[in-house]
């Protein structure tokens, strides 16, 4: 499925295991045409698909859990 997004970044695999708060202004500051939003694991996203969404999640203790990733890149790799 070719990704219909424009140009830019859109995965951080990097990011696993640091903070969220911090994760989330570098995915903005690569990527200025997304919004990085920290989700707590377990928490329900919308399904809908937006080039200018990224999911952060993180554990109870803030720390990134998996790579941060336009929703499009998750949704074709699980």
């Amino acid at each position: 499925m070719p990704n219909p997004c424009p140009p830019g970044k859109s995965s951080w695999p990097e990011l696993i295991g640091t903070d969220g708060e911090a994760a989330a202004p570098t995915i903005e500051k690569d990527n200025p045409n997304v919004k990085a939003s920290i989700v707590k694991e377990g928490n329900l996203v919308t399904p809908d698909f937006h080039c200018d969404r990224v999911c952060v999640y993180v554990n109870d203790s803030g720390i990134v859990t998996r790579a941060p990733s336009d929703w499009l890149i998750n949704y074709v790799t699980k």
